[in-house]
């Protein structure tokens, strides 16, 4: 009787081991620039339990950028990528379903995973005039090339970018516009 019991608790502990994320950064190649969300925050006791929403991104991966539209269901609210910043991601199931490594706020080293259920484009997204347009990808990469931006390889700040002198920001939009 004892010998089901212990297997029983054996394999619940594995399995429950193998659907864990891992949380070192070395694992998880692609890169996602949140630039918005939207998220409604459930409670339980006044405790935080969970967030759900949908949002908009773009996914770096083998060099190439792609917009993504995604939703999720998380244990903890998602941040919108700050600047340039990016977060480490890996596919769950390639094209539909990334596991995203997210700071912890507050915590340096610290992550938690979050799963985005995601719709690939065939563009990416570009912002500019305060406002988001979409980029053909060839287009996207060149600027990229042009600005040493490869946040797959650590260069997540963008170089040669014009400043305006008078208020220290970037003269130009923020990423590429879109060709009319």
């Amino acid at each position: 009787m004892r010998i089901p019991v212990l297997l029983s608790a054996v394999l619940l502990a594995t399995s429950i081991a193998a659907s864990a994320e891992g949380k070192n950064p070395a694992d998880y190649p692609l890169r996602i620039h949140i630039f918005g969300r939207s998220q409604t925050t459930f409670y339980h006791n006044r405790v935080e339990d969970e967030a759900k929403g949908d949002g908009r991104a773009n996914l770096f991966e083998s060099g190439m950028p792609h917009a993504v539209d995604f939703s999720y269901d998380c244990d903890e609210k998602i941040r919108a990528s700050f600047g340039y910043e990016t977060y480490p991601a890996k596919w769950k199931k390639p094209g539909r379903e990334l596991v995203v490594l997210m700071p912890v706020f507050g915590k340096s080293n610290s992550y938690f995973t979050c799963d985005l259920k995601t719709d690939v484009k065939t563009f990416a997204y570009a912002t500019g005039n305060g406002r988001m347009n979409e980029e053909p990808v060839d287009q996207f990469k060149a600027w990229m090339v042009k600005h040493d931006y490869d946040p797959e390889h650590g260069k997540e700040t963008p170089t040669n970018l014009r400043v305006d002198p008078a208020s220290g920001r970037e003269a130009q939009p923020q990423q590429p516009q879109p060709q009319r």
